[in-house]
């Protein structure tokens, strides 16, 4: 006997009325957190009451919490309970970000709330979990992680502006020689201080980069990033790095906006310098002897990077041709001008061994240290009288000299006060700073008096001569690049028995070389 089945389609689970809630949340950090707060609850009751089909059940708002942690968050969870209560079929959020700025807290609720049918709608991303899909649910977590991301670093950004703003801000990071105490402030450490001080009168004395990392290596101090090592660079940020005169720069470098890349500020955003933040461990003077020294170096160098050591350095004292290096098979160098080399008619002056001038350099270099006292300090001493004539001739000068000895006396003073205890550090760092300021200030005011910065830029790279050659080996049995770089602008030659060599200051001496045959 055959039965008629009837199929009974499935009805609508969905009510007639829709009973919607709404979620607002407004962080700690909002600049208007109150009035926010109130006006995200007019527009949700506004919005939810207008909505045909809509039935408001409640408006659930936390007000100045975060949204990292879920459990310090009352509305939050009382809207989740009464979603289990099956109260609640959709919820509106402003955003991600004011949901959870947790994304495996939010993805955890997401999927929870969807297992009961309820959904939520996040207006910013216009994302609906009702049509929620697993690409989609990709889209939640990537919204949500960018904006916890941007909300942070912009918050951040913000603090750090305001705090450059006033002068508040120091640094993030101590350099080599302080310490940073309260999150804010840089205390000098005094053994490391001591290193920062020994490089500046190392490269003011003129060694190289080079030399004075290798020294610090060998020394056992370790860099800011806690490295045993030493390099060229480390040593050239510290030397033009202003936080040692108790000055501070900020923002040099700045992040881009999302997605973010640290650039090096080349006046794309604002800068902002601070005189006074913290106790210096030079003076201003010396900085800026080394940035004028540093400045001289890169104009020398600036020629394309030699191949060898007498690359760019070697002239022709005939023609003024650059000499070029030529080898042989058999493994013989020998430099020549190039006039010379292209047709030997052109000039006079053929090819050099490069031993033998390697060799003459050597000579010069002992006869200089074991002379020093007879060749270099004359000099020295000559150019030091000229300048002090022209100073004694311009008549505004004694009064700059006068002003320039008072304080001297002063600096004096204040730092005996100090070692017999009867000055506080911290009144007599102060007053040392304003002193070594003003003392530039005058130092300045009487180089523009005298309009003779060529003399006093002579004398103090003759000086760094000497200096080199007084703390050198007192013999030079092999030729040493650095020592040689260091040392000689130029080399001239008059013949090929002949050469000239003119060491940076001025000073030139001949040396006789061996008649080679080739």
């Amino acid at each position: 006997m055959s039965s008629n089945v009837i199929i009974i389609p499935p009805s609508e689970s969905k009510p007639d009325t829709l009973r919607v809630a709404a979620y607002c949340r407004v962080s700690s950090d909002s600049s208007d957190q109150l009035h926010s707060y109130a006006a995200q609850i007019r527009k949700y009751t506004a919005e939810i009451g207008n909505h045909e089909g809509w039935e408001l059940v409640d408006i659930y708002a936390d007000e100045g919490l975060t949204g990292t942690r879920m459990d310090k968050r009352e509305d939050f969870n009382r809207m989740l309970s009464d979603c289990r209560k099956g109260r609640i079929d959709k919820v509106l959020v402003k955003s991600v970000s004011r949901f959870a700025r947790n994304t495996k807290d939010c993805l955890a609720v997401l999927r929870e709330l969807m297992s009961l049918g309820v959904t939520v709608y996040f207006e910013k991303e216009n994302i609906n979990t009702e049509t929620l899909t697993t690409e989609l649910m990709v889209s939640v977590s990537g919204a949500l992680a960018q904006q916890e991301s941007i909300s942070t670093s912009q918050n951040q950004r913000l603090s750090y502006k305001r705090r450059m703003e006033s002068g508040e801000f120091i640094t993030c990071k101590a350099p080599f020689g302080y310490r940073l105490i309260d999150g804010k402030n840089l205390e000098i450490v005094p053994a490391e201080a001591e290193q920062v001080r020994w490089i500046f009168n190392a490269y003011l004395g003129g060694r190289s980069l080079a030399w004075i990392a290798e020294q610090m290596t060998q020394k056992g101090f370790r860099t800011t990033d806690g490295r045993p090592y030493w390099q060229e660079t480390t040593v050239l940020y510290l030397l033009t790095n202003e936080k040692y005169v108790g000055d501070s720069l900020c923002q040099k470098t700045f992040t881009s906006e999302f997605p973010y890349v640290e650039k090096r500020n080349q006046g794309e955003v604002d800068q902002y310098y601070t005189e006074h933040t913290h106790p210096a461990i030079i003076t201003k003077e010396m900085f800026e002897k080394a940035r004028d020294l540093r400045l001289r170096r890169a104009q020398r160098n600036y020629a394309p990077k030699a191949t060898y050591p007498l690359t760019l350095k070697i002239v022709c004292g005939k023609c003024g041709t650059p000499f070029i290096r030529r080898t042989t098979k058999k493994g013989y160098i020998s430099w020549a001008c190039r006039k010379h080399d292209d047709r030997a008619a052109d000039c006079p002056v053929g090819r050099i061994p490069e031993s033998e001038i390697y060799a003459a350099f050597m000579r010069v270099y002992n006869k200089l240290r074991l002379h020093e006292g007879i060749i270099i300090t004359p000099a020295l001493t000559q150019l030091q009288e000229l300048n002090n004539a022209l100073q004694r001739g311009n008549p505004a000068m004694l009064e700059i000299n006068k002003a320039i000895a008072a304080a001297s006396e002063q600096s004096y003073k204040v730092t005996t006060l100090q070692s017999k205890g009867l000055l506080d550090a911290a009144i007599c760092s102060a007053k040392l700073m304003d002193i070594e300021a003003k003392l530039a200030e005058l130092r300045r005011e009487r180089r523009r008096l005298l309009k003779n910065e060529d003399i006093e830029a002579v004398i103090d790279t003759l000086r760094q001569t000497a200096n080199l050659i007084h703390s050198g080996p007192e013999r030079l049995e092999r030729f040493d690049e650095t020592l040689f770089a260091d040392l000689v602008e130029k080399i001239i030659v008059e013949s090929v028995t002949r050469i000239r060599f003119r060491l940076y200051g001025g000073i030139e001496l001949t040396e006789q070389l061996r008649e080679v045959g080739r």
